[in-house]
């Protein structure tokens, strides 16, 4: 089977049938699946959405239990965590719902990671890394899109001059170039190629 469009997060089963991986949903599978507005709701308190999954989370005063349901607990209504809390050999711990999240200095709310700043994120040469609240994602380098060729998404170069995106003068030629463009004055015109005379 092929699928010309290609499944970005899934399996080609059929002439451009995708069977998607758990998380995404789309005709290419390319969109995150929001688990969180799914019927019946997967978590019991609150649930928060992330790329491909999502995690739950409880209530003040309540312990998330391996379930995934919220038991309540007078020790984490004592401790006061913003994302609820689980007890480790007696102790209470405030919980975080994403790697991307840590602990504040006081213990009970989540700051974020930037991912991006820190190095944790690794995205490749052709790719930048965007920072999300508890996460982030590689986005296409300025100058390039996202593309299906051969087999795989990949980020390819925007040719500015055909797709008529470039500011080049009326009088000057535009020049394409990896990830950007070039405008030349065209014979009997000088100037930078913004700006011809």
């Amino acid at each position: 089977a092929t699928c010309g469009h290609g499944c970005k997060y899934g399996e080609c089963m059929g002439p451009n049938k995708c069977k998607c991986f758990p998380g995404f949903t789309g005709k290419t599978c390319n969109q995150d699946l929001n688990e969180c507005g799914l019927k019946p709701r997967p978590c019991e308190h609150r649930c928060m959405n992330t790329h491909g999954s999502y995690k739950c989370y409880c209530l003040n005063g309540y312990m998330l239990m391996p379930d995934g349901t919220c038991a309540s607990s007078r020790t984490c209504a004592m401790v006061n965590c913003q994302y609820g809390c689980e007890e480790v050999k007696g102790q209470v711990q405030c919980l975080c719902p994403s790697g991307g999240l840590q602990l504040g200095p006081n213990g009970r709310t989540c700051i974020d990671i930037d991912e991006c700043s820190t190095g944790r994120a690794v995205c490749s040469y052709n790719r930048r890394c965007v920072n999300t609240f508890g996460s982030f994602y590689c986005k296409c380098q300025l100058g390039y899109e996202l593309k299906h060729t051969s087999g795989r998404y990949d980020c390819v170069d925007v040719n500015e001059c055909v797709a008529n995106t470039h500011r080049c003068n009326l009088h000057a030629e535009c020049l394409n170039t990896q990830g950007s463009f070039q405008c030349k004055c065209k014979q009997g015109y000088r100037g930078s190629g913004f700006d011809c005379a």
